[in-house]
Parts: C-alpha cells; sequence; structure tokens
C-alpha cells in the first residue's frame, strides 16, 4: 500500500485505521506515510475508508486558513478525503503478505481466503485426522503484532526436528522448500504478514513433548502464538486430551465439539 502524497493532506484519518500502525505523518512533508517493512498488504486502510474526491489544493488552503485562527477543518474519521490511499503493484515474494493478511485474498495453494486453512475442527468433514492421532494449530501473530516468516520457520523447524506430520492442505506446508527439516522457501523469509496458521498432527503418546516444545519456542521469537489442538473423542465424548493438557500445566477451553453432521458415516466418531 501506498499513499499518494500529490492527493494527501496530512488529515491523520488513515492512521488510526491501520491495524499494524504503518502509517503515520512524515512531519518533514507534512503527508502521510507508509512503513512498507511494517505493511501486511491487509487493505484494511483501502477497504474500510470511504474514498473522497475533494481537491487537495483547496483542503490544504482551507485547513492551513482555519489553522491561523486556531480552528480545525478534519474530514469524518473513516474518510480519506482526497483518495490518496492507492494499492501499490505486489509482485513475489511481497504478494506473499496480502496472502495471509487480507481476508478477502484467496490462496492459490488452498482456493481458502484470508490464512487460507480448514484447519484441523473440520475433521467432521475432512476426515483427516486419524484414531490416535492428535491434531494441532499453531497460529503466530496478531493484529499491531504480526509476524515474520524467518519467525515462522523457526516454529517449523522445531516441529520438523520433533518428527510433527505437517498438513498438506495448509498454505505454509506449501511455502516450504523441505517438508523434513521444516525450511520455507528462503525468498519469503523477509515477508511480515499479519497472522500465519501451521498445521500439523502428531501420535496422542507425543502430545506432551510437543506441548513443552511449543512453550519453549514460543519464548524465542518475537510475536504471540495461540494454540489449537483436536482429537477424537470415543463414543461417550471422552478423550485424555484435558488430562494431557492439565498435567502440562495448559489452561484451555473446550471451544467447539464437532459432532460427524457433514458426513453421515462419521458421526460415531466426533472431534473436539
Amino acid at each position: 500500500m501506498k499513499i499518494d502524497h500529490q492527493k494527501c493532506v496530512a488529515c491523520g484519518n488513515c492512521v488510526a485505521v491501520c491495524p499494524m500502525g504503518a502509517i503515520y505523518i512524515d512531519r518533514s512533508l507534512n503527508r502521510a506515510t507508509v512503513n512498507t517493512d511494517e505493511c501486511v498488504e491487509c487493505y484494511t486502510c483501502f477497504r474500510g475508508m470511504s474514498m473522497e474526491h475533494l481537491n487537495p489544493t483547496a483542503v490544504r488552503a482551507v485547513r492551513r486558513l482555519l489553522h491561523v485562527f486556531r480552528l480545525r477543518f478534519d474530514p469524518e474519521p473513516d474518510v480519506c478525503p482526497t483518495s490518496a490511499i492507492v494499492p501499490d503493484e505486489l509482485s513475489w515474494p511481497r504478494v506473499i503478505r496480502r496472502a495471509f493478511s487480507d481476508v478477502t485474498a484467496t490462496h492459490e495453494s488452498t482456493g481458502v481466503h484470508g490464512r487460507g486453512t480448514e484447519e484441523v475442527k473440520t475433521n467432521d468433514v475432512t476426515n483427516r485426522l486419524g484414531v490416535g492421532r492428535i491434531g494441532l494449530t499453531v497460529e503466530l501473530g496478531r493484529p499491531g503484532i504480526g509476524v515474520w516468516f524467518r519467525d515462522v520457520q523457526h516454529v517449523t523447524r522445531s516441529l520438523a526436528a520433533a518428527g510433527v506430520t505437517f498438513e498438506e492442505k495448509n498454505p505454509v506446508t506449501s511455502l516450504m522448500a523441505d517438508r523434513e527439516r521444516g525450511d520455507l522457501n528462503p525468498e519469503i523469509l523477509n515477508e511480515k504478514v499479519m497472522s500465519v496458521i501451521i498445521e500439523f498432527n502428531t501420535a496422542v503418546d507425543d502430545i506432551g513433548e510437543i506441548l513443552r516444545l511449543l512453550r519453549k519456542v514460543a519464548n524465542e521469537i518475537p510475536t504471540i502464538m495461540a494454540l489449537g489442538i483436536s482429537v477424537r473423542c470415543d463414543e461417550t465424548g471422552h478423550s485424555d486430551l484435558e488430562d494431557i493438557l492439565t498435567e502440562n500445566d495448559f489452561e484451555f477451553l473446550r471451544a467447539k465439539t464437532n459432532i460427524g453432521i457433514g458426513r453421515a458415516e462419521l458421526a460415531a466418531t466426533p472431534s473436539v
């Protein structure tokens, strides 16, 4: 994303809209400017603001005149009065930022919007999680923080060394140059995105080791990590997962139970 300095009147409305804090008023130019390193190409500023077409020269003149009398002319907070926010033409590898950060963008690898994964929580329909396996999603990043792919690789390398199986239908997996090592395409390592989801599964017996590993790795990267865990229940809706999480000092919320309504033949083996 970029700001057209011929149009910008430095009203500052776009500064508050940016979820990553990547837009600021450059006082030396008296124009809004995008920090391209921190911009994740989420298009929130472009989509979320009404684009008006006032004459920039006239708006600046009115603002200067009113300033003399200690008055201000500010447009409504959700308006760019001169349509100064302009989408940049993205090429590889920067285009990867929009794919993971813009909720309206579709991942070519999965055909899914946003972060591009349907996740293990859809297992009642996809049947991707077998008996005796535990599925995990590791979400890295959040608005205001984001995550660099070099830090994503630190996590995937650690998981690969622990012997997990990465989900095939996942955008992060599709970006791996070496799945056995957890190496990502080196071209994307210096790209930053709003958030990503790493999806994988492991044997039930190994989940304690994986949880301890993730707790260690979470302290080694400058972003937020959130875990999602899915497992098949028995006929009574019970699993050993809650005991395992408690034993490893993890607080948890049983957020969703899938009852197999997606496919009748899976109804007897729900997941949580």
